[in-house]
């Protein structure tokens, strides 16, 4: 019986153990942490966010590079993922922006369903055993001392450079290296920035800003974000946060279903002695946090078509990203050009890289959990393929 290592328990991982040993091998999971999948249950904290039910060339353009990621996601779609999670007795609703959840709404069901399977196929589960070194085999720490696994196959599922205490370090980019692997520097992707807020904007701290444009660089979503302590946070910041890594300006249409004429006609309706704010109320129904953000952003506020143009594009001045720590995910990571198109390693056959390892990077909405999933089945068939 062939026997294969996967060295990190996130989706790609254990994706990889679940296609292996339903192809007949022995497959070892090894996880640095005391249990499995802690980014993955994180995740579903808030609603685990599978994959997103549009059309496939559409999924597959989110995707940077695209051509990358383009084949891999392909052989495993929105679709095959929507029906890989019933297969495990989780059922599955897509909401109103597209994006696919378990009925559940948390990881934890989808997760112990699916140790379930691996356990019946025979998966073994080594926790605390922590990758430190690669010589003649894959060494590890462990609660036992030093371990040496010498696979016929390993898979590395070590997850990105965020969320350190979840397991993702990116520690092992300086192991790779050791081995002339090429790695492209890690930086921040769906990540909030830092604004540095005047003391009024206080209580508006939480609150979400919805129905809104935001643009940057050649970035532009429509969506929504929440206003925090630390910044600008949500889904809206991290679609055109590849931009913002960058420093691009970034601005907010907060009214991007009217004109500004349309803007600056029931403006002038309002009686001039009511205060701005309470036109802005009145007329655009604009509520306290959009308020704010202008007042904010542009004090003193022009009046006229100015203002109109202003609510059509206001610009948002903020102090870079936040910590690459917090990012919901990372770019950088191994090079293409250092892998095969199974994602085995050019010279180091047998031996793969998955998931959130990879250079690749895509917004948040249901592409991260779905890529990762595929990257992880792709590099298992190549495998079973090449029969190592």
């Amino acid at each position: 019986m062939k026997t294969a290592l996967i060295i990190g328990s996130g989706p790609a991982g254990l994706m990889a153990a679940e296609t292996l040993s339903a192809a007949g091998f022995s497959v070892t999971v090894a996880e640095a942490k005391p249990s499995v999948g802690r980014k993955f249950l994180m995740a579903g904290k808030s609603g685990l966010n599978l994959t997103k039910d549009e059309d496939l060339s559409k999924f597959q353009a989110a995707f940077d590079p695209a051509s990358w990621m383009t084949p891999i996601v392909a052989e495993f779609s929105p679709t095959d993922v929507a029906d890989w999670a019933k297969g495990l007795r989780q059922e599955v609703f897509t909401g109103s922006s597209l994006r696919v959840f378990p009925k559940a709404m948390k990881a934890s069901p989808l997760l112990r369903a699916w140790m379930g399977r691996l356990n019946a196929q025979g998966v073994q589960l080594q926790t605390r055993w922590r990758w430190v070194d690669w010589k003649d085999g894959f060494v590890f720490d462990t609660p036992e001392g030093s371990q040496t696994n010498s696979p016929d196959v390993c898979i590395l599922a070590l997850g990105g450079a965020s969320w350190a205490r979840l397991g993702s370090d990116g520690a092992w980019a300086e192991i790779l290296k050791a081995k002339n692997i090429e790695v492209t520097p890690f930086k921040p992707a769906n990540m909030g920035v830092i604004v540095n807020w005047s003391p009024h904007m206080e209580r508006h701290f939480g609150a979400p800003v919805k129905g809104v444009v935001l643009k940057s660089g050649k970035l532009t979503h429509k969506g929504e974000f929440v206003i925090s302590a630390r910044g600008l946070e949500g889904g809206g910041i991290y679609a055109v946060s590849k931009a913002l890594w960058d420093n691009q300006p970034l601005t907010v249409d907060l009214m991007p279903d009217w004109e500004a004429t349309k803007i600056f006609a029931r403006m002038k309706q309002q009686p001039v002695k009511q205060s701005l704010a309470n036109r802005l109320r009145k007329a655009l129904r604009l509520d306290p946090a959009k308020i704010a953000l202008l007042q904010e952003f542009a004090r003193p506020l022009p009046e006229g078509m100015e203002l109109a143009k202003l609510i059509k594009s206001l610009p948002m001045k903020y102090d870079g990203p936040r910590p690459m720590d917090e990012a919901i995910s990372t770019a950088g990571g191994v090079a293409q050009s250092a892998l095969t198109d199974g994602l085995m390693f050019k010279d180091h056959p047998g031996v793969y890289a998955v998931g959130e390892m990879l250079d690749w990077e895509a917004p948040t909405g249901g592409y991260l959990i779905n890529a990762c999933l595929a990257t992880g089945r792709w590099a298992a068939q190549d495998a079973i393929k090449r029969g190592v």
